[in-house]
Formats: C-alpha cells, structure tokens, sequence
C-alpha cells in the first residue's frame, strides 16, 4: 500500500488476510495508520519511508497507489474545491502521481497487479495519467474491471475497463465522490 497513511485500505487488506507492506512518507501519518491497526487487532509491515525512491528487496504481487491529487472529486462535501484548486496544482498532482506510478510500476514482479485510484475528476489525474504510463511502460496492460467486482457502481465502468465515480452516482443513497480507478497487469515483455 503505497502512500498508505492514514491506514484505511492497508486496515482492508490485513483483514482480507493479506500480508500488506505500508509506506508512506509521513510520520505523524504512520503512527495514526499504526494505531488504527492496532485498534482493529490488524498487522502489517509499517515503513517511514519516500515511496518514491525505496525499492523493495523482493518484487511485490500486488501494489495498491492511492495517489496524492486534488481531491476534486471531493466536491459534494467541500464545495469550496473549484475556488481552492488551480491549474498549478492539477500540474503539480499530475506530475507527483506520475513518478508514484512509475515507482509502483517498478515494484511489481511480472504478472502481478498495479491498482491505481484518485479521488479526482481531472482526467489529467485519472484517464490521462494511465494512458500516459502504458506508453511509457509497455510491461503494462488494462486489466478491466468487471461489473461483478463492484456491485451497485456497474454504470461507473467506462469502455477501457476503469471504474469512475462522480458526486451523481447513486444520489439516492446519498452519493458518491468521484473517483477514478484502474487495474494493470505486469506481464514480463522479454
């Protein structure tokens, strides 16, 4: 789980029964994440480290980057969003999300999975950020999700196979925020 403070997801796939590496730049963040495990009676493997640099010693099967971005899909409870957030910091997002992805990219072995997810409608961070990675990395492939993999939010799957959620998805059960997530598969191109 890369950039896995404050410990949501990692706490969903200890109980899932995985054995779940968290990394995450910040200290402060890692001890709430640490914590929370705790709290839930939940283990994993907690490093302080720039998942941006770090490597691991043995490739991972899975890899889980929930990048840092700017949170417009958010809008429904903030709507302050569109007065806060600039061009710049799409720019700035887009650029931070792509070295994150190209990091986790290089820490799945062949045949292991990349699940990259932003909690904003900028296709710039979602679409465009995977469409820029598979032309740069052509170990990488679409693996689509499937209707029957996510109940309730089949009207979020696009042609390509990613999900996308908007704040008008499911407006009777409250709503959503947008999201955008997309599974690949490592294959071993030599």
């Amino acid at each position: 789980d890369l950039c896995a403070a404050p410990g949501g997801k990692t706490a969903q796939l200890a109980a899932a029964g995985l054995d779940v590496t968290a990394i995450d730049i910040s200290a402060a963040r890692l001890r709430t994440l640490q914590e929370n495990l705790e709290r839930l009676k939940l283990t994993a493997t907690v490093l302080e480290t720039d998942g941006l640099s770090w490597q691991p010693d043995e490739a991972f099967d899975a890899v889980l980057l929930d990048a840092p971005c700017t949170a417009t899909g958010t809008i429904r409870r903030h709507p302050d969003i569109p007065h806060l957030k600039t061009t710049a910091d799409v720019i700035r997002q887009t650029d931070l999300q792509r070295k994150f992805v190209d990091s986790a990219a290089g820490m799945v072995r062949p045949g292991g999975i990349i699940v990259y997810s932003v909690c904003s409608l900028e296709a710039s961070e979602g679409a465009g950020q995977i469409g820029q990675l598979l032309e740069r990395n052509t170990e990488l492939r679409i693996d689509p999700i499937v209707a029957d993999e996510i109940p309730d939010f089949e009207s979020c799957l696009t042609p390509e196979g990613f999900a996308r959620t908007t704040p008008a998805h499911l407006p009777d059960r409250g709503g959503v925020d947008g999201f955008f997530t997309a599974r690949l598969r490592k294959f071993d191109t030599q």
